[in-house]
């Protein structure tokens, strides 16, 4: 026989040899040669995620003044409800879809979901627990509860808030003109007639 051919054979008898006794040997040796320590993977030696970026801030909120430090990615609202304990402004469809979560910024409506804190960082913020002094309601909130303008009451923070813009805006001129610059906030109830009613209510008495 060739000697070429008696090499072919001697490479192919190792792979004809395994058995489960060899390959538990096998095994066996490379947990004495690694001392018994778990083998890591490339997974288990990935770093941890570093720290999101945060930065500080200053809210002026309902009157007083809080310095933060927040993440860059939160929003106003959740400052507000997590940070500040402002569970008055509600978290509804989180898209600026509803008009729950409104609250005035310097005075004008903004939807607290959809800007960043660190955006509205040194500015004043009104939140439905700014609104009453004391025990004294805003006019806004009277004229909600005395035309029952809410029934579940989630949407009713933010509709109040955009009520109290509406009126210091002057688009009260009429139920239609207020039933459009209230278009942003839903009421999933349809409370919409009592909710024109009381803005016109608050309107009248703002004049």
């Amino acid at each position: 026989m060739p000697d070429h051919d008696k090499h072919d054979d001697t490479d192919e008898a190792p792979i004809a040899r395994h058995s489960r006794r060899t390959v538990l040997k096998a095994s066996g040796f490379t947990l004495v040669a690694t001392g018994g320590a778990p083998i890591t993977t490339a997974q288990d030696g990935e770093r941890p995620a570093p720290p999101a970026p945060t930065a500080d801030v200053t809210l002026d909120v309902n009157g007083t003044t809080h310095h933060l430090t927040v993440e860059a990615r939160m929003t106003l609202l959740e400052t507000l409800r997590e940070r500040l304990g402002l569970t008055g402004t509600k978290k509804g469809c989180d898209r600026g879809e509803c008009g729950a979560c409104t609250v005035l910024v310097d005075g004008r409506r903004v939807k607290s979901c959809l800007t960043l804190a660190v955006m509205e960082d040194g500015r004043e913020i009104t939140t439905v627990e700014g609104l009453a002094r004391g025990e004294q309601l805003h006019p806004v909130q009277e004229a909600f509860i005395r035309r029952d303008a809410f029934q579940c009451g989630f949407c009713t923070p933010g509709q109040i808030m955009s009520a109290v813009a509406c009126v210091d805006e002057g688009h009260t001129g009429s139920d239609d003109e207020i039933r459009e610059w209230m278009s942003g906030n839903l009421c999933r109830c349809g409370c919409y007639p009592n909710i024109v009613d009381a803005v016109r209510d608050a309107a009248r008495e703002h004049a």
